[in-house]
Protein backbone atom coordinates (compact mmCIF):
# COMPACT_ATOMS: atom_id res chain seq x y z
CA UNK A 1 0.00 0.00 0.00
CA UNK A 2 2.71 2.25 1.23
CA UNK A 3 4.61 1.87 -2.52
CA UNK A 4 1.33 2.37 -4.46
CA UNK A 5 0.42 5.60 -2.58
CA UNK A 6 4.01 6.61 -2.86
CA UNK A 7 3.64 6.02 -6.91
CA UNK A 8 0.55 8.44 -7.20
CA UNK A 9 1.13 10.86 -4.35
CA UNK A 10 0.54 13.32 -6.76
CA UNK A 11 -2.97 12.68 -7.09
CA UNK A 12 -3.44 11.38 -3.66
CA UNK A 13 -1.88 14.59 -1.70
CA UNK A 14 -3.85 17.36 -3.29
CA UNK A 15 -7.33 15.17 -2.91
CA UNK A 16 -6.58 14.95 0.50
CA UNK A 17 -5.92 18.35 0.76
CA UNK A 18 -9.52 19.56 -0.86
CA UNK A 19 -11.11 17.10 1.56
CA UNK A 20 -9.38 18.58 4.79
CA UNK A 21 -10.17 22.04 3.54
CA UNK A 22 -13.71 21.40 3.26
CA UNK A 23 -13.44 19.34 6.68
CA UNK A 24 -12.46 22.23 8.30
CA UNK A 25 -15.54 24.39 7.39
CA UNK A 26 -17.86 21.73 7.74
CA UNK A 27 -16.22 20.79 11.17
CA UNK A 28 -17.28 24.43 12.47
CA UNK A 29 -20.78 23.30 11.52
CA UNK A 30 -21.57 20.19 12.63
CA UNK A 31 -18.48 18.99 14.69
CA UNK A 32 -15.47 17.43 13.68
CA UNK A 33 -15.77 14.33 14.20
CA UNK A 34 -19.13 14.03 12.80
CA UNK A 35 -20.55 11.78 9.80
CA UNK A 36 -21.81 14.54 8.14
CA UNK A 37 -18.66 17.15 8.26
CA UNK A 38 -16.61 14.20 6.79
CA UNK A 39 -19.20 12.78 4.50
CA UNK A 40 -20.27 16.83 2.96
CA UNK A 41 -16.52 17.18 2.50
CA UNK A 42 -16.28 13.50 0.61
CA UNK A 43 -19.60 15.01 -0.98
CA UNK A 44 -17.84 18.75 -2.23
CA UNK A 45 -14.90 17.48 -3.73
CA UNK A 46 -17.28 15.50 -6.05
CA UNK A 47 -19.29 18.62 -6.44
CA UNK A 48 -15.80 19.91 -7.60
CA UNK A 49 -14.23 17.52 -9.76
CA UNK A 50 -17.73 17.82 -11.74
CA UNK A 51 -17.31 21.41 -11.90
CA UNK A 52 -14.10 20.90 -13.48
CA UNK A 53 -15.28 18.43 -15.42
CA UNK A 54 -17.66 20.64 -17.44
CA UNK A 55 -16.01 21.19 -20.44
CA UNK A 56 -15.13 17.69 -21.11
CA UNK A 57 -18.90 16.87 -20.56
CA UNK A 58 -19.59 19.31 -23.10
CA UNK A 59 -17.08 17.97 -25.62
CA UNK A 60 -19.11 14.67 -24.39
CA UNK A 61 -22.33 15.84 -25.82
CA UNK A 62 -21.23 16.86 -29.04
CA UNK A 63 -19.20 13.49 -29.51
CA UNK A 64 -22.12 11.62 -28.68
CA UNK A 65 -24.34 14.29 -31.52
CA UNK A 66 -21.43 13.53 -34.06
CA UNK A 67 -21.98 9.71 -33.84
CA UNK A 68 -25.54 10.19 -34.21
CA UNK A 69 -25.12 11.52 -37.35
CA UNK A 70 -22.95 9.08 -38.87
CA UNK A 71 -25.16 6.21 -38.21
CA UNK A 72 -26.54 6.35 -41.19
CA UNK A 73 -22.83 6.28 -43.13
CA UNK A 74 -21.92 2.99 -40.88
CA UNK A 75 -24.92 1.34 -41.45
CA UNK A 76 -23.86 1.60 -45.64
CA UNK A 77 -20.53 0.22 -44.65
CA UNK A 78 -21.42 -1.91 -42.53
CA UNK A 79 -24.09 -3.27 -45.13
CA UNK A 80 -21.72 -3.09 -48.17
CA UNK A 81 -18.65 -4.71 -46.21
CA UNK A 82 -20.82 -7.51 -44.08
CA UNK A 83 -19.04 -10.14 -45.82
CA UNK A 84 -15.05 -8.62 -44.67
CA UNK A 85 -15.05 -7.39 -40.93
CA UNK A 86 -11.34 -6.41 -42.04
CA UNK A 87 -12.33 -3.77 -44.74
CA UNK A 88 -15.73 -2.79 -42.66
CA UNK A 89 -13.01 -2.16 -39.76
CA UNK A 90 -10.83 0.28 -42.11
CA UNK A 91 -13.54 2.17 -43.60
CA UNK A 92 -15.37 2.64 -40.00
CA UNK A 93 -11.94 4.23 -38.96
CA UNK A 94 -11.72 6.23 -42.86
CA UNK A 95 -15.05 7.68 -41.68
CA UNK A 96 -13.93 9.02 -38.15
CA UNK A 97 -11.03 10.57 -39.60
CA UNK A 98 -12.59 12.30 -42.41
CA UNK A 99 -15.20 13.63 -40.04
CA UNK A 100 -13.23 13.99 -37.17
CA UNK A 101 -15.18 12.27 -34.43
CA UNK A 102 -13.62 9.92 -31.63
CA UNK A 103 -16.00 6.68 -30.18
CA UNK A 104 -13.82 7.22 -27.36
CA UNK A 105 -14.85 10.74 -26.30
CA UNK A 106 -18.04 9.77 -24.74
CA UNK A 107 -16.02 8.15 -22.05
CA UNK A 108 -14.39 11.53 -21.36
CA UNK A 109 -15.97 12.01 -18.18
CA UNK A 110 -15.26 8.66 -16.96
CA UNK A 111 -12.15 8.57 -17.50
CA UNK A 112 -11.16 12.16 -16.12
CA UNK A 113 -13.03 10.70 -12.83
CA UNK A 114 -10.85 7.52 -12.57
CA UNK A 115 -7.79 9.21 -10.93
CA UNK A 116 -9.80 11.01 -8.91
CA UNK A 117 -11.45 7.93 -7.20
CA UNK A 118 -8.18 5.91 -7.46
CA UNK A 119 -6.99 8.62 -4.78
CA UNK A 120 -9.78 8.48 -2.31
CA UNK A 121 -9.79 4.91 -2.70
CA UNK A 122 -6.41 5.08 -1.12
CA UNK A 123 -6.63 7.36 1.22
CA UNK A 124 -9.70 6.18 2.97
CA UNK A 125 -8.10 2.67 3.05
CA UNK A 126 -5.36 4.39 4.64
CA UNK A 127 -7.95 5.74 7.20
CA UNK A 128 -9.18 2.23 7.52
CA UNK A 129 -5.26 0.86 8.07
CA UNK A 130 -4.71 3.29 10.37
CA UNK A 131 -1.72 4.86 8.49
CA UNK A 132 -1.70 8.55 7.54
CA UNK A 133 -1.98 8.92 3.61
CA UNK A 134 -1.06 12.71 2.13
CA UNK A 135 -1.81 15.72 4.43
CA UNK A 136 -4.19 13.57 6.10
CA UNK A 137 -1.99 13.45 10.09
CA UNK A 138 -2.53 11.52 13.13
CA UNK A 139 -5.26 13.71 14.67
CA UNK A 140 -7.27 14.12 11.25
CA UNK A 141 -7.10 10.14 11.19
CA UNK A 142 -8.29 9.59 14.40
CA UNK A 143 -11.23 11.99 13.46
CA UNK A 144 -12.15 10.27 10.18
CA UNK A 145 -12.12 6.97 11.93
CA UNK A 146 -14.65 8.33 14.54
CA UNK A 147 -17.01 9.48 11.68
CA UNK A 148 -19.54 7.31 10.99
CA UNK A 149 -22.53 7.56 8.32
CA UNK A 150 -26.17 6.24 9.41
CA UNK A 151 -24.08 3.90 11.93
CA UNK A 152 -21.30 3.04 9.76
CA UNK A 153 -17.86 4.25 9.48
CA UNK A 154 -16.12 5.83 6.57
CA UNK A 155 -13.78 3.24 5.98
CA UNK A 156 -15.24 0.05 6.84
CA UNK A 157 -16.53 -2.45 3.66
CA UNK A 158 -19.28 -4.97 3.21
CA UNK A 159 -17.08 -7.82 3.04
CA UNK A 160 -15.09 -6.85 6.49
CA UNK A 161 -15.40 -9.10 9.03
CA UNK A 162 -16.76 -8.60 12.84
CA UNK A 163 -13.95 -7.76 14.48
CA UNK A 164 -12.69 -5.53 11.99
CA UNK A 165 -15.64 -3.68 11.93
CA UNK A 166 -15.96 -3.52 15.44
CA UNK A 167 -12.51 -1.52 15.73
CA UNK A 168 -13.88 0.92 13.56
CA UNK A 169 -16.79 1.21 16.46
CA UNK A 170 -19.16 0.02 14.56
CA UNK A 171 -21.96 -2.82 14.32
CA UNK A 172 -21.72 -5.84 11.79
CA UNK A 173 -25.02 -5.46 10.80
CA UNK A 174 -24.94 -1.76 10.59
CA UNK A 175 -22.40 -1.63 8.30
CA UNK A 176 -23.77 -4.28 5.69
CA UNK A 177 -27.44 -2.67 5.47
CA UNK A 178 -26.22 0.88 4.89
CA UNK A 179 -23.49 -0.43 2.30
CA UNK A 180 -26.10 -2.53 0.80
CA UNK A 181 -28.88 0.32 0.81
CA UNK A 182 -25.51 2.68 -1.18
CA UNK A 183 -25.26 -0.11 -3.47
CA UNK A 184 -28.77 -0.28 -4.56
CA UNK A 185 -28.83 3.56 -4.88
CA UNK A 186 -25.94 3.77 -7.29
CA UNK A 187 -26.66 0.88 -9.44
CA UNK A 188 -30.33 2.23 -9.65
CA UNK A 189 -28.86 5.40 -10.35
CA UNK A 190 -26.71 4.53 -13.10
CA UNK A 191 -29.16 2.50 -14.31
CA UNK A 192 -31.74 5.15 -14.95
CA UNK A 193 -28.76 7.83 -16.41
CA UNK A 194 -28.61 5.45 -19.32
CA UNK A 195 -32.48 4.34 -19.70
CA UNK A 196 -33.44 8.01 -19.98
CA UNK A 197 -30.54 8.48 -22.82
CA UNK A 198 -31.73 5.58 -24.59
CA UNK A 199 -35.19 6.26 -24.55
CA UNK A 200 -35.48 9.84 -25.09
CA UNK A 201 -32.72 11.22 -26.13
CA UNK A 202 -31.83 8.84 -29.16
CA UNK A 203 -33.02 9.55 -33.06
CA UNK A 204 -35.41 6.30 -33.19
CA UNK A 205 -35.17 6.77 -36.88
CA UNK A 206 -31.87 4.91 -37.08
CA UNK A 207 -30.86 1.06 -36.24
CA UNK A 208 -27.40 0.67 -36.12
CA UNK A 209 -24.76 -1.52 -33.66
CA UNK A 210 -23.52 1.83 -31.76
CA UNK A 211 -27.62 2.13 -30.56
CA UNK A 212 -26.96 -1.40 -29.50
CA UNK A 213 -23.47 -1.14 -27.52
CA UNK A 214 -25.34 1.84 -25.82
CA UNK A 215 -28.65 -0.69 -24.86
CA UNK A 216 -26.11 -3.18 -24.00
CA UNK A 217 -24.31 -0.58 -20.96
CA UNK A 218 -27.37 0.29 -20.03
CA UNK A 219 -27.68 -3.20 -18.23
CA UNK A 220 -23.87 -3.55 -17.81
CA UNK A 221 -22.84 -0.92 -15.82
CA UNK A 222 -25.59 -1.24 -12.87
CA UNK A 223 -23.99 -5.06 -12.31
CA UNK A 224 -20.51 -3.77 -12.38
CA UNK A 225 -21.39 -1.05 -10.05
CA UNK A 226 -22.98 -3.73 -7.68
CA UNK A 227 -20.18 -6.65 -7.80
CA UNK A 228 -17.57 -4.39 -7.38
CA UNK A 229 -19.52 -1.90 -4.94
CA UNK A 230 -19.28 -4.92 -2.10
CA UNK A 231 -15.58 -4.01 -2.16
CA UNK A 232 -15.93 0.09 -1.99
CA UNK A 233 -15.64 1.89 1.51
CA UNK A 234 -18.99 3.32 2.86
CA UNK A 235 -17.03 7.09 1.59
CA UNK A 236 -16.32 5.70 -1.71
CA UNK A 237 -19.75 4.57 -1.66
CA UNK A 238 -20.91 7.61 -1.64
CA UNK A 239 -18.40 9.33 -3.79
CA UNK A 240 -20.15 7.19 -6.29
CA UNK A 241 -23.28 7.38 -5.32
CA UNK A 242 -22.72 11.46 -5.73
CA UNK A 243 -21.66 11.33 -8.87
CA UNK A 244 -24.00 9.79 -10.62
CA UNK A 245 -26.80 11.62 -8.74
CA UNK A 246 -25.05 14.65 -10.62
CA UNK A 247 -24.64 12.63 -13.51
CA UNK A 248 -28.36 12.00 -14.06
CA UNK A 249 -29.45 16.19 -12.79
CA UNK A 250 -26.93 17.01 -16.03
CA UNK A 251 -28.07 14.81 -18.43
CA UNK A 252 -31.49 15.49 -17.43
CA UNK A 253 -31.01 18.80 -17.84
CA UNK A 254 -29.21 18.87 -21.47
CA UNK A 255 -32.14 16.17 -22.51
CA UNK A 256 -34.66 19.21 -21.34
CA UNK A 257 -32.93 22.19 -22.92
CA UNK A 258 -31.11 20.97 -25.83
CA UNK A 259 -32.26 17.20 -26.99
CA UNK A 260 -31.00 15.39 -29.42
CA UNK A 261 -32.09 15.72 -33.43
CA UNK A 262 -35.18 13.34 -34.25
CA UNK A 263 -35.29 11.80 -30.78
CA UNK A 264 -38.67 11.82 -28.42
CA UNK A 265 -37.02 14.96 -26.18
CA UNK A 266 -36.41 16.92 -29.30
CA UNK A 267 -40.78 16.53 -29.76
CA UNK A 268 -41.35 17.57 -26.86
CA UNK A 269 -38.82 20.22 -26.29
CA UNK A 270 -40.02 21.88 -29.88
CA UNK A 271 -43.74 21.44 -28.93
CA UNK A 272 -43.27 23.43 -25.69
CA UNK A 273 -41.06 26.51 -27.98
CA UNK A 274 -43.66 26.38 -30.35
CA UNK A 275 -46.65 27.29 -27.24
CA UNK A 276 -44.09 29.87 -25.86
CA UNK A 277 -43.40 31.44 -29.39
CA UNK A 278 -47.03 31.37 -30.47
CA UNK A 279 -48.40 32.74 -27.13
CA UNK A 280 -45.36 35.69 -27.02
CA UNK A 281 -44.37 35.90 -30.38
CA UNK A 282 -40.71 35.87 -29.73
CA UNK A 283 -37.73 33.86 -28.34
CA UNK A 284 -36.61 34.45 -25.02
CA UNK A 285 -33.41 32.36 -24.49
CA UNK A 286 -30.23 32.53 -26.75
CA UNK A 287 -30.56 28.48 -26.56
CA UNK A 288 -33.96 28.81 -28.34
CA UNK A 289 -32.45 31.08 -31.01
CA UNK A 290 -29.47 28.75 -31.65
CA UNK A 291 -31.91 25.88 -32.01
CA UNK A 292 -34.34 27.73 -34.13
CA UNK A 293 -31.77 28.97 -36.25
CA UNK A 294 -29.88 25.06 -36.81
CA UNK A 295 -33.72 24.37 -37.91
CA UNK A 296 -34.16 27.01 -40.23
CA UNK A 297 -30.79 26.04 -41.91
CA UNK A 298 -31.27 22.67 -42.70
CA UNK A 299 -33.72 23.13 -45.05
CA UNK A 300 -35.60 20.04 -46.73
CA UNK A 301 -33.03 17.92 -44.62
CA UNK A 302 -35.75 18.60 -41.56
CA UNK A 303 -37.11 15.61 -39.63
CA UNK A 304 -40.68 15.10 -39.02
CA UNK A 305 -40.88 17.15 -35.58
CA UNK A 306 -38.84 20.30 -37.41
CA UNK A 307 -41.73 20.75 -40.40
CA UNK A 308 -44.31 20.19 -37.91
CA UNK A 309 -42.46 23.45 -35.79
CA UNK A 310 -42.02 25.48 -39.09
CA UNK A 311 -45.60 24.52 -40.19
CA UNK A 312 -47.13 25.26 -36.57
CA UNK A 313 -44.94 28.94 -37.23
CA UNK A 314 -46.54 29.75 -40.44
CA UNK A 315 -50.20 28.42 -39.10
CA UNK A 316 -49.87 31.30 -36.60
CA UNK A 317 -48.31 34.15 -39.13
CA UNK A 318 -45.21 33.60 -37.86
CA UNK A 319 -41.96 33.04 -39.81
CA UNK A 320 -38.30 31.77 -38.20
CA UNK A 321 -35.35 34.06 -39.66
CA UNK A 322 -31.70 32.38 -40.11
CA UNK A 323 -30.54 34.53 -37.32
CA UNK A 324 -32.62 32.37 -34.90
CA UNK A 325 -35.27 35.32 -34.22
CA UNK A 326 -38.93 35.08 -35.12
CA UNK A 327 -41.19 37.54 -36.94
CA UNK A 328 -44.62 38.50 -38.38
CA UNK A 329 -45.29 37.10 -41.63
CA UNK A 330 -47.20 38.80 -44.09
CA UNK A 331 -50.81 37.30 -43.53
CA UNK A 332 -50.03 38.40 -39.83
CA UNK A 333 -48.79 42.04 -41.20
CA UNK A 334 -51.76 42.24 -43.09
CA UNK A 335 -54.49 42.70 -40.55
CA UNK A 336 -52.55 45.69 -39.27
CA UNK A 337 -55.26 48.89 -38.87
CA UNK A 338 -53.45 52.42 -39.67
CA UNK A 339 -53.82 52.78 -36.03
CA UNK A 340 -51.54 49.95 -36.26
CA UNK A 341 -53.98 47.61 -34.27
CA UNK A 342 -54.70 43.99 -35.29
CA UNK A 343 -57.49 43.06 -36.49
CA UNK A 344 -59.38 39.41 -34.89
CA UNK A 345 -58.63 37.26 -38.39
CA UNK A 346 -55.92 37.12 -40.79
CA UNK A 347 -56.09 38.58 -44.02
CA UNK A 348 -56.08 35.50 -46.53
CA UNK A 349 -54.23 36.38 -49.96
CA UNK A 350 -57.53 35.74 -52.70
CA UNK A 351 -56.34 33.92 -55.59
CA UNK A 352 -57.97 34.38 -59.41
CA UNK A 353 -59.70 31.32 -60.71
CA UNK A 354 -58.37 30.04 -63.42
CA UNK A 355 -60.93 31.05 -66.85
CA UNK A 356 -61.14 28.15 -69.57
CA UNK A 357 -60.35 28.11 -73.10
CA UNK A 358 -63.41 29.54 -74.32
CA UNK A 359 -63.56 32.35 -71.48
CA UNK A 360 -60.30 33.60 -72.51
CA UNK A 361 -61.02 33.63 -76.44
CA UNK A 362 -64.78 35.45 -75.08
CA UNK A 363 -62.49 37.87 -73.82
CA UNK A 364 -64.80 41.37 -72.88
CA UNK A 365 -67.80 39.97 -74.70
CA UNK A 366 -69.14 38.77 -72.37
CA UNK A 367 -72.37 40.39 -70.79
CA UNK A 368 -71.95 42.18 -67.61
CA UNK A 369 -74.83 40.28 -66.43
CA UNK A 370 -73.62 36.64 -67.11
CA UNK A 371 -72.16 34.38 -64.79
CA UNK A 372 -69.82 32.48 -64.87
CA UNK A 373 -71.63 29.05 -64.65
CA UNK A 374 -73.47 30.72 -68.06
CA UNK A 375 -70.65 30.88 -70.08
CA UNK A 376 -69.73 28.04 -69.18
CA UNK A 377 -72.67 26.20 -70.54
CA UNK A 378 -72.54 28.23 -73.40
CA UNK A 379 -69.28 27.73 -74.22
CA UNK A 380 -69.92 23.63 -73.51
CA UNK A 381 -73.34 24.12 -75.61
CA UNK A 382 -71.00 25.47 -78.63
CA UNK A 383 -68.68 22.83 -78.10
CA UNK A 384 -71.26 19.79 -77.86
CA UNK A 385 -72.97 21.13 -81.28
CA UNK A 386 -69.58 21.77 -83.18
CA UNK A 387 -69.00 17.96 -82.09
CA UNK A 388 -72.30 17.01 -83.38
CA UNK A 389 -71.84 18.81 -86.96
CA UNK A 390 -68.59 16.96 -87.28
CA UNK A 391 -70.25 13.50 -86.31
CA UNK A 392 -73.01 14.16 -89.18
CA UNK A 393 -70.60 12.96 -91.37
CA UNK A 394 -71.15 9.46 -92.55
CA UNK A 395 -68.14 7.20 -90.82
CA UNK A 396 -68.53 4.42 -93.75
CA UNK A 397 -67.91 7.09 -96.40
CA UNK A 398 -64.24 5.82 -97.39
CA UNK A 399 -62.45 5.75 -100.52
CA UNK A 400 -63.14 2.87 -102.79
CA UNK A 401 -59.63 1.60 -102.63
CA UNK A 402 -60.17 0.87 -98.92
CA UNK A 403 -63.00 -1.09 -99.81
CA UNK A 404 -61.93 -3.91 -102.15
CA UNK A 405 -64.42 -5.43 -104.34
CA UNK A 406 -65.54 -8.49 -104.78
CA UNK A 407 -64.32 -9.19 -108.06
CA UNK A 408 -61.22 -10.14 -107.54
CA UNK A 409 -57.97 -8.16 -108.85
CA UNK A 410 -59.57 -6.88 -112.19
CA UNK A 411 -62.33 -5.34 -110.55
CA UNK A 412 -60.01 -3.63 -108.21
CA UNK A 413 -58.44 -2.25 -111.13
CA UNK A 414 -61.46 -0.70 -112.90
CA UNK A 415 -62.91 0.36 -109.30
CA UNK A 416 -59.44 2.45 -109.39
CA UNK A 417 -59.67 3.75 -112.63
CA UNK A 418 -63.44 5.21 -112.49
CA UNK A 419 -62.18 7.39 -108.84
CA UNK A 420 -63.66 10.40 -108.87
CA UNK A 421 -61.38 13.45 -108.43
CA UNK A 422 -61.93 15.04 -104.81
CA UNK A 423 -65.03 14.23 -102.31
CA UNK A 424 -65.90 10.89 -101.21
CA UNK A 425 -65.94 8.15 -103.62
CA UNK A 426 -68.91 6.01 -104.73
CA UNK A 427 -68.77 2.53 -104.18
CA UNK A 428 -70.01 0.50 -106.96
CA UNK A 429 -71.92 -2.66 -107.23
CA UNK A 430 -70.34 -5.52 -108.54
CA UNK A 431 -70.77 -6.62 -112.16
CA UNK A 432 -72.94 -9.35 -112.83
CA UNK A 433 -72.36 -11.95 -115.32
Amino acid sequence: MDTIASLFSFITTPVSWVIVQFHSVYGKIFGPDTGWAWGLSIVSLVILIRICLIPLFVKQIKATRAMQTLQPEMKKIQERYKNDKQRQSEEMMKLYKESGTNPLSSCLPILAQSPFFFALYHVLNGIASNQTIGVINESLLASAQKAHIFGAPLAAKFTDGSAKVEALGASLTDVRVVTAIMIVLMSASQFYTQRQLMTKNVDTTVKTPFMQQQKMLMYVFPVMFAVFGINFPVGVLVYWLTTNVWTMGQQMYVIRNNPTPGSKAQAAYLERLTKHVTDHGKTRRRSEKTIIKAIVAKGRDRNEFERGFINALTKSGLVAQADGTVVKGEAQAATLTEDGVATAAAAKRQQPKRQTKAQRQSGGTKAAGDSPSDASDSSDSSEKTTSLEKSDEPQDAKPAAQQPPKGGSNGRSRAQSGQRKGGPQRPKSPSKK
